[in-house]
């Protein structure tokens, strides 16, 4: 069996301790997922059944005994555990195993599974509750990084429109980060937004902000991110994705609906904003307005 890292997560810790007290079939799956464990994840039980030459009964019991109520279960711990943990190569390589030859279909697929996850999973109390922060806060500040840069870009673009209040951070070096956030205080909101894999500039924002007595949202994937951990309410954005490419589709459309909502409390200010914008517009020719 291969050496996993000293860090190696919880499922396969438990594997490793327990290998001796394994049946013989237990074990053929368990040294499978230790030197496979990247291409393990996105198993079905079937197929983990067929690659280890167990039934499937075998591979449901092997997810019993590690503590899991089932396989998928199991899956998913082992699952989140590489999140963050895959490069750039082994997306590649593990997207070319699942994706198959119909690439629309499985992405088109895999992003409306990802938006059906979220709804369910999304509790709107919770939800009500960060619009209130983001309508009464004093300034908003709002962070992304690496893919999701866009999503920051995104929000700050509305929010910007709906009230002066709205600040981007930037992270265009090491400290700028620090810089635009140093008049950060009490009755502010910072939001991130991060998802696999972390930016480690994004949970530095996030220390700060909480350091400087901030109220922070977290926009991320699961409880076990890093952002998650520091922020006073979390938005969470099922992201599991068909390729390499991370799924952006799920926590875009929760922040469309942060915008939109928000904008729905100040339907006044928002129309009028756009009642002038609008003048703007027309002046200066922004639209094309051919047909």
């Amino acid at each position: 069996m291969s050496d996993i890292d000293k860090n190696e997560p919880t499922l396969l810790e438990n594997i490793r301790s327990g290998y001796d007290t394994f049946s013989k079939g237990q074990k053929r799956i368990a040294g499978y997922i230790l030197d496979n464990y990247v291409s393990a994840a996105y198993m079905t039980a079937a197929r983990l059944s067929k690659e280890t030459g167990v039934s499937e009964s075998t591979v449901v019991r092997f997810a019993t005994e590690l503590g899991y109520e089932g396989y998928p279960e199991m899956q998913d711990a082992l699952q989140g555990m590489l999140k963050n943990r895959l490069t750039p190569v082994q997306r590649i390589n593990l997207a070319a195993e699942r994706i198959g030859d119909d690439i629309l279909g499985a992405t088109l697929r895999a992003d409306i599974a990802n938006l059906k996850a979220t709804l369910a999973q999304t509790d709107r109390d919770n939800f009500a509750a960060i619009v209130d922060m983001l309508l009464y806060a004093k300034t908003i500040y709002i962070v992304g990084n690496r893919s999701s840069t866009s999503l920051a870009n995104f929000m700050y673009f509305y929010f910007s429109i709906i009230s002066d209040k709205a600040r981007l951070v930037q992270n265009a070096s090491g400290s700028d980060i620090f810089e635009q956030l140093l008049r950060i205080d009490e009755g502010d909101v910072l939001v991130a937004i991060s998802f696999p894999r972390y930016s480690r500039r994004t949970v530095d924002a996030m220390h700060f902000a909480r350091d400087a007595g901030a109220f922070s949202v977290a926009i991320t994937d699961c409880e076990q991110s890093p952002i998650a951990r520091l922020a006073d309410r979390v938005l969470y954005a099922h992201n599991e994705m068909a390729s390499f490419v991370d799924s952006l589709v799920a926590p875009l459309s929760l922040i469309n609906a942060l915008v939109s909502a928000v904008g729905q409390k100040r339907q006044r200010e928002v129309s009028n904003t756009y009642s002038r914008l609008e003048g703007i517009w027309e002046k200066y020719n922004i639209y094309d307005k051919d047909k």
